[in-house]
């Protein structure tokens, strides 16, 4: 799987040998960054490390970082291509309470109120522990006011709302806020399709990108070795070791930790292949807002908001007051540049705020997000190999709890006993049919956003 230079927005993880030869997109964060660091050296010659680490976003990074400071364990990173080209470089910088698709209501009917608890405990300390990583090492990304808001699209979606602030409230022992739509639209946005909301008082906006190069000066300050441009080609277990094979070395390793979430390959080792949907989510970025346009607007707050459709859409307000537009783009990656997709975007940006129609779009990008077939997470390790997969978009904060949790279970320490650290990730059914039912469900989902 040779390193050629290839068109990142075609990219497609159940198509392409591998990630290798992709470089950061023409972003707004991409924008932001003066001086891109230095590119570290690619892999090498023969060389050994006591845990291996694929793939240099969020996950990996915090992995080596966790297993350096809390259990002296000597770990080394292989990046693809260079840090911040994949989701850690290409999200939208939402820091929030949650991961996976999964409602707290539906975790308590499948699993029980114990279990439902323990998962929002580990949602909380995700977003605690992104902004003490933050606040300890003035990582400078630009974090934002915090507040998570959560908007009704139609009037059953405000019930589920409700229903949900209550049970966060009574059940798990969190905080919730309801918000009726004459509090939202007088103290947040006057948001035209909007009925109401919940809010939730700790997720908070990011520089993504900034983020994941923060984390990259962490692990360097621990000595930890970071091979950019270091595709992993060939991955060997003999006899309980392993070897991974680049273009230009070769790492061998008693233990393996695999963290490209989306950007795996699609065959790659049998304890993730078939095991994960790689999803495309776009965004959009506009021209600065102007005082009278924000006023127009009712935009009040730059807290992260989404809404409650199948086929979400997420926003904010940026620190230079242009707005962030997010939500799905292409089925297949050969289709990931059509324009259609952005002014789609566009189409339902203007739908909640109309008098925005006439703002232009200034960035438009995408990126691979991963879904398990479960709709959670899930943080593993056994024999020797561990992952973190299936974050379904909401990665930012739970990178860096399963990151620990990751760390801990290499170093033998006990993790909590969830589902999100218990069990493997189940094979989808017919996996070469992923993509139709992607397909399907897509259709499914625009019907009942539609018609409710």
């Amino acid at each position: 799987m040779a390193q050629n230079p290839i068109n990142s927005k075609l990219f497609d993880p159940l198509l392409a040998s591998g990630p290798g030869g992709l470089s950061w997109p023409d972003s707004y964060w991409a924008s932001t960054i003066a001086s891109p660091p230095q590119i570290s050296p690619a892999l090498t010659g023969t060389n050994q490390t006591d845990v291996a680490i694929i793939g240099g976003g969020y996950t990996g990074l915090l992995t080596a970082y966790y297993l350096a400071t809390e259990f002296n364990i000597h770990a080394t990173v292989l990046e693809a291509n260079r840090i911040g080209f994949g989701a850690s470089g290409r999200n939208a910088g939402f820091v929030l309470k949650g991961s996976g698709r999964l409602g707290y209501s539906q975790m308590a009917n499948r699993w029980g109120l114990d279990t439902a608890k323990g998962i929002y405990s580990e949602f909380s300390q995700a977003v605690e522990r992104v902004s003490d990583l933050i606040k300890d090492n003035r990582i400078l990304c630009e974090p934002q006011q915090p507040g998570y808001l959560k908007i009704a699209h139609n009037a059953k979606a405000l019930k589920q709302l409700k229903q949900t602030a209550e049970f966060i409230t009574r059940e798990l022992g969190g905080q919730a806020e309801f918000i009726p739509l004459k509090q939202l639209t007088n103290e947040y946005m006057a948001h035209k399709q909007a009925y109401g909301a919940l809010r939730l008082a700790d997720g908070f906006g990011i520089n993504p990108l900034k983020l994941v190069l923060g984390y990259k000066q962490l692990v360097e300050a621990q000595g930890i070795k970071i091979y950019e441009n270091s595709c992993v080609e060939q991955w060997i277990e003999e006899l309980g070791k392993h070897r991974l094979i680049t273009e230009q070395g070769e790492l061998l390793a008693k233990r393996v930790v695999t963290a490209g979430n989306a950007y795996t390959p699609k065959q790659f080792n049998p304890r993730v292949d078939r095991k994960f949907l790689p999803i495309l989510s776009n965004i959009i970025v506009t021209e600065p807002l102007t005082a009278e346009q924000l006023s127009e607007s009712g935009l009040k707050t730059h807290q992260v908001t989404m809404d409650t459709r199948i086929l979400k859409y997420y926003y904010r307000l940026l620190p230079d007051n242009r707005l962030l537009f997010g939500g799905r783009g292409a089925i297949f990656g050969k289709d990931a540049s059509d324009p259609v997709y952005a002014q789609r975007l566009k189409y339902a940006l203007n739908q909640c705020f109309p008098v925005l129609a006439d703002v232009g779009v200034s960035y438009n990008w995408t990126g691979w997000i991963a879904a398990a077939m479960d709709d959670i997470p899930h943080v593993y390790q056994a024999d020797g190999v561990g992952y973190s997969l299936g974050y379904c978009g909401s990665g930012v904060s739970f990178s860096a709890q399963a990151a620990f949790r990751l760390a801990q279970s290499i170093a033998g320490d006990k993790t909590p006993d969830l589902p999100l650290y218990r069990q493997a990730l189940p094979v989808f059914p017919m996996p070469g049919l992923r993509r139709l039912g992607q397909w399907a469900y897509y259709h499914y989902g625009w019907l009942r956003d539609r018609y409710g």
